[in-house]
């Protein structure tokens, strides 16, 4: 697999790639994937290549980002997840998306703890913030379950979110 970053008991991650707007397009689709988000959205398949674009200079300028998702039992596409660099807020957030027919199967936890531990063990971030909309309840237990802890309510880009935070054991004993 192309710029594959990291892999998991059921999952493989790697970079995304110019050829992937079909991806994100295929993600993105699906109502319910985006109810709770709140950034330009992903209409047909320009629109899909904005979104990558964007992905593509996280990796060129911070050397991570979000990652495409995959199957290990056949390769199949579910979504992404990985870690993204916030300069607006100099903090690095874990985020996550999956195609819906793979929710409830314990794929967002897996994805997450992946993610931290690379995160933490790779990079060597000190720590990683998270935030999901106070509705997305399946989110936010996620972020709960992978050992993040509450910090508070902020309104971000218009919308009241939980934010959460998980600090690297290995640099802050």
């Amino acid at each position: 697999m192309l710029n594959m970053i990291l892999q998991s008991e059921r999952l493989l991650f790697r970079e995304f790639s110019t050829e992937d707007a079909p991806l994100i397009y295929s993600l993105n689709i699906h109502p319910e994937v985006v109810k709770y988000v709140h950034e330009l959205p992903v209409t047909d398949i320009a629109s899909a290549e904005e979104n990558l674009q964007r992905i593509l200079s996280q990796y060129k300028e911070y050397g991570y980002g979000r990652w495409a998702v995959f199957t290990k039992d056949n390769n199949e596409f579910i979504g992404w997840c990985g870690l993204k660099y916030r300069p607006e807020r100099n903090e690095t957030d874990l985020g996550y998306r999956f195609i819906p027919a793979y929710w409830g199967k314990g794929f967002a936890t897996e994805a997450s703890k992946a993610s931290i531990h690379y995160g933490f063990e790779t990079l060597q971030l000190p720590q990683i913030n998270a935030m999901a909309h106070i509705e997305n309840l399946a989110s936010l237990k996620v972020l709960e379950k992978v050992g993040m802890q509450f910090i508070g309510y902020e309104t971000v880009d218009n919308c009241p979110v939980k934010t959460y935070l998980i600090n690297n054991p290995t640099l802050n004993p």
